[in-house]
């Protein structure tokens, strides 16, 4: 659904993005993450034709990005990463709106609303919507012409943890539903719970892609949480001999309480490879 070969984007001296290359099957969740300044942000506005790129080549459901734009917009569209809804007018206002652009029949409104859960408040004004309810009725929006693709850009910054999480929820039902889905984001727990595939980003270039846990498998750091009979804690690394022998020793003299394994997270992933944190 997506293609992307030696993708460059300069501002002057800035390298944006600097030769990128991967690909997006379709109806896959792909997150392309990486610290502010990336280039995530960048790549979707190159994707979705809102910026030439300085040099290589895309292709969006078969269309190149540059030559047959006309061609792409309707078959995507895009969450953007700050809200530009008309506040003044309703949820269901601000729909109809749009679905005016792409001929989208009145029933579709009443089914993304419902989608959505925003039913209930179609016909308040948005300047009464909460942080959550305007991101799930940009998606609503993003959704008007049942896109074969949509982007979303940081599609959870700033919500509270319970409107984050339905976004998220949101998203997973959208993408069963058949739309391939093209994510930014820098947080990486998102990203492991969403993603079938993730590309780390870090200073324009693409690190390591992978799905997330063959990335934390690889990666990061793998450990193990014992606690013996008395209910003293040990953390121990499952690559060292050292430490197989004492788990060793404990299990023989009937020590253990519990064991929980711990594999590395995509933050560590992201640390080993770029080194920095988000």
């Amino acid at each position: 659904m997506i293609e992307v070969a030696g993708l460059h984007k300069a501002y002057g001296r800035v390298q944006a993005v600097n030769g990128i290359d991967f690909s997006v099957a379709e109806g896959e969740i792909f997150g392309l993450l990486g610290h502010n300044g990336a280039g995530k942000t960048t790549t979707i506005r190159m994707l979705t034709g809102r910026t030439r790129p300085t040099s290589g080549r895309a292709s969006v459901a078969g269309y190149d990005v540059v030559s047959q734009l006309d061609e792409i917009k309707p078959q995507i569209n895009l969450v953007f990463e700050e809200p530009n809804l008309y506040e003044r007018l309703s949820g269901r206002e601000n729909l109809r709106f749009f679905g005016r652009l792409y001929d989208a029949p009145s029933a579709r409104i009443d089914e993304l609303l419902e989608t959505v859960g925003l039913a209930n408040a179609a016909d308040r004004k948005v300047k009464t919507y909460s942080s959550g309810m305007q991101q799930r009725l940009l998606i609503a929006r993003a959704l008007i012409n049942t896109p074969r693709v949509l982007f979303l850009d940081e599609p959870t910054r700033g919500l509270d943890p319970t409107s984050a999480r339905e976004i998220r929820q949101l998203l997973a039902r959208t993408s069963a539903a058949g739309t391939t889905m093209f994510l930014t984001t820098h947080y990486m727990e998102e990203a492991d719970q969403l993603c079938n595939r993730v590309a780390f980003l870090a200073d324009g270039e693409i690190v390591a892609l992978d799905t997330p846990r063959e990335l934390k498998l690889r990666y990061g750091s793998r450990s193990a949480t014992v606690v013996l009979d008395d209910r003293q804690e040990h953390t121990l690394s499952l690559d060292a001999p050292e430490e197989a022998t004492r788990l060793e020793e404990w299990m023989r003299d009937g020590r253990v309480l519990t064991i929980h394994s711990q594999e590395g997270t995509l933050e560590d992933v992201f640390v080993e490879l770029a080194g920095r944190a988000l």
